[in-house]
Formats: C-alpha cells, sequence, structure tokens
C-alpha cells in the first residue's frame, strides 16, 4: 500500500469511528427527524450512506460499477456491518488506480472521499438525534483538505451549498462544515458557529 492510501485508510478508519458513535442514537422514532441534508429526513440519510458504503467498498476491486442504487435499508446493523467490510476492503487493497464509470481516480484520493463523505454525515446523523457531536479536529483538519480538492464549482447549488462564513479563529470542524455549505446551526441541535444561519442546506 503506497503512503497516500495508507495515510487516506487511516483516515478513513477514524472517519468510520466518529460515525459508528453517532449511529448508536439512532432509533426508529428518530427516522422521520430532518437532518442538515436539506429535504432529507434521517431514514433517507441512512439509505444514502448505505448506497455510498457499497459504492466505496466496490471500488478497492478497482472499479465501481454506476448502476441505479437499489432497496436501501434503514438499519444500523446494517450500516454497521458495511462499514467494517469497506475499512477491511481497503486495508487490503492495493489498486493504483479505480475506475468509476469512465473516469480514472487516485486511489488514495478516493478514499479520502469515502472518509469525507461518512464524516459529514456521521455529523448529519448526530444534528438529527441530538447528539450534535463535534469532528475531531485532527481528522476535520485532514477532510478539509480532501473537501478543497474534490469540491469544485460545479458542486455548488447540487451536491453541496456555497460556503459559509465562518468566526475569525474558528476551529477545523466549523472551517470544514462552513466550506462544504453546511449551516453551522441545524435542526434539531446547534453546533457554535456562525448563530446567523438558517437549518435548509443541501446535501
Amino acid at each position: 500500500m503506497n503512503a497516500g492510501l495508507g495515510e487516506a485508510v487511516e483516515l478513513l478508519d477514524r472517519a468510520l469511528a466518529f460515525t459508528r458513535v453517532a449511529l448508536a442514537d439512532v432509533t426508529h422514532e428518530t427516522l422521520t427527524r430532518p437532518t442538515p441534508c436539506s429535504a432529507w429526513s434521517l431514514g433517507h440519510l441512512l439509505s444514502h450512506m448505505e448506497d455510498a458504503l457499497d459504492a466505496f467498498t466496490e471500488a478497492a476491486s478497482g472499479s465501481v460499477q454506476v448502476d441505479p442504487p437499489g432497496p436501501a435499508s434503514d438499519q444500523v446493523d446494517v450500516l454497521r456491518e458495511k462499514a467494517c467490510a469497506l475499512l477491511g476492503a481497503w486495508i487490503r487493497a492495493t489498486p493504483t488506480e479505480v475506475v468509476v464509470g469512465d473516469r480514472g481516480l487516485d486511489p488514495g484520493l478516493l478514499v479520502g472521499t469515502a472518509a469525507l463523505e461518512i464524516t459529514v454525515h456521521g455529523w448529519d446523523v448526530s444534528q438529527a438525534t441530538g447528539r450534535t457531536a463535534r469532528i475531531p479536529d485532527e481528522l476535520a483538519a485532514g477532510l478539509l483538505r480532501i473537501a478543497q480538492q474534490v469540491v469544485d464549482p460545479t458542486d455548488r447549488g447540487t451536491r453541496f451549498d456555497h460556503p459559509r462564513p465562518i468566526p475569525a479563529g474558528a476551529s477545523h470542524d466549523i472551517r470544514l462544515l462552513a466550506y462544504l455549505g453546511r449551516h453551522l446551526t441545524g435542526p434539531p441541535g446547534q453546533i457554535p458557529g456562525d448563530s446567523n444561519t438558517l437549518p435548509d442546506v443541501a446535501s
């Protein structure tokens, strides 16, 4: 495993650990709650996370078949199993390139992107359940570097909202969330940051 991929897998491991804690608060009653992802309930978000885990795990083989998502499950146990499978697949994987559709991607950057998505959606889950957990600073710093590489202007207004203002001296987690267009206050919890933001955000 090359150094870049090894660092990304370590980032993925920390991302999964953070999100596993967030998932512990999910119950059947919370599945209909709103999340910081615009128009997505917690149940919809979990379904999206399951599809993403499948795709990132498949990428460890060197390619991803781009197909419409199949039926999704809201079961947290399924997500935990797939998260373990994802980490295990990339610990063993040694591809020099991952083909997604007709594009070739650097494996380290792809795994970093997986860590980014998993962490931010873990934060979304924690907002929906009321835990409102902070993303650890070292993890957030690594993910911010990834986000600045993979989120471009064409993603704004579709996959992500426009960057948010950040307070002076903001920590890395605040900077990461603001860069991705997350409002720093969102339903139903709060995170210290810009008190003038609104709860509606793009995913």
